[in-house]
């Protein structure tokens, strides 16, 4: 009882509120020197990609089979699930590649970690239902009852996987899209000062990255693929597959039609960012005139229910006073 007491009085409260005070302030100096940098672990690995894309394409004019027979060797239960169910064909690898590859995960092993997922989640779920409708609501619930609920996980789990990975790409295609008006310009400058499109996409890839860091990794993919892939429309092809977006792809296009024709690269660039900022002003303007709609029903329920209560609240005051 007494520490009770003590611990509300007036110079404890005070000496608890000094030392979160000063908690609070040692944390906030300290959290930016525990951030790490997101970019720098992103090149990274993109630094990790283009050694392997060195090391195959040496395994390839070699022919030397050692590494699929190491990886065969070195096979995890997840490959083993993919192999034995034959999930790949099932599923459908190489749209489940591409979806991967847009969402940023580009080694094998998340193929097959998310095909191995998309049989071993459905069932998982489905029996955590049957158990959970079985043991705690076993009174409540009809045996139907308890069939309908493991047979709404085994839905839920088989489109889960597909829905976290679609939200993935989504993220990942939003940040590329808010970069790459900005992206377009700086290539289109660097093609401009008289540089190619490899040093001007490894330029562009060192500023763009503080502003979308999935469009510098993407951007320095491509560079990589351009000096390690024979043939160089196949790099810019697989530009335009990882990202999904109409307007990379559109860029694509013109840099495999310069580079076949001959045409200038920085006239086909301006009018390419020309059109995006078009295209995304576009887009403001439509979400500008879609707000009235949304807003409707918001200042229905909170808006005018108060203006009602402010307008009629000091006549119905002076009536019950009369009354």
């Amino acid at each position: 009882m007494e520490l009770i007491t003590s611990l509300f009085q007036v110079e404890t409260l005070i000496t608890l509120l000094i030392g979160v005070a000063a908690f609070a302030t040692v944390l906030t100096v300290a959290s930016p020197l525990m951030q790490t940098d997101p970019l720098r672990a992103r090149m990274k690995a993109v630094s990790l990609e283009r050694d392997k894309l060195r090391a195959a394409q040496r395994a390839q004019l070699m022919g030397n089979n050692e590494v699929r027979l190491r990886e065969k060797k070195q096979a995890s239960l997840s490959q083993q699930i993919v192999d034995t169910l034959n999930l790949r064909t099932l599923f459908e690898a190489e749209a489940s590649r591409d979806l991967l590859r847009q969402a940023g995960l580009r080694n094998e092993h998340h193929l097959v970690s998310f095909l191995a997922a998309r049989v071993a989640v459905p069932l998982v779920l489905a029996l955590l239902a049957f158990v959970y409708s079985s043991t705690i609501y076993a009174d409540k619930l009809t045996p139907p009852m308890r069939l309908a609920a493991t047979g709404g996980g085994l839905v839920v789990g088989y489109y889960l996987p597909a829905i976290l990975l679609q939200n993935l790409v989504n993220r990942r295609q939003d940040s590329i899209k808010k970069a790459w008006s900005d992206a377009l310009d700086l290539m289109l400058i660097c093609v401009e000062s008289g540089m190619s499109i490899e040093p001007a996409m490894q330029r562009v890839a060192r500023e763009i990255g503080s502003a979308s860091v999935p469009l510098a990794e993407e951007l320095t993919l491509t560079v990589a693929e351009l000096s390690y892939l024979q043939d160089r429309r196949k790099a810019y092809e697989n530009l335009g597959k990882r990202t999904g977006l109409p307007t990379v792809k559109s860029v694509v296009t013109s840099l495999i039609q310069s580079e076949r024709y001959g045409t200038p690269l920085g006239t086909a660039l301006r009018v390419l960012a020309q059109e995006n900022r078009d295209t995304r002003m576009s887009e403001a303007e439509k979400k500008a005139a879609a707000l009235p709609p949304k807003l409707t029903v918001p200042m229905v329920l909170f808006f005018l229910p108060v203006i009602f209560i402010v307008i009629l609240g000091p006549a119905m005051i002076g009536v019950l006073g009369l009354k």
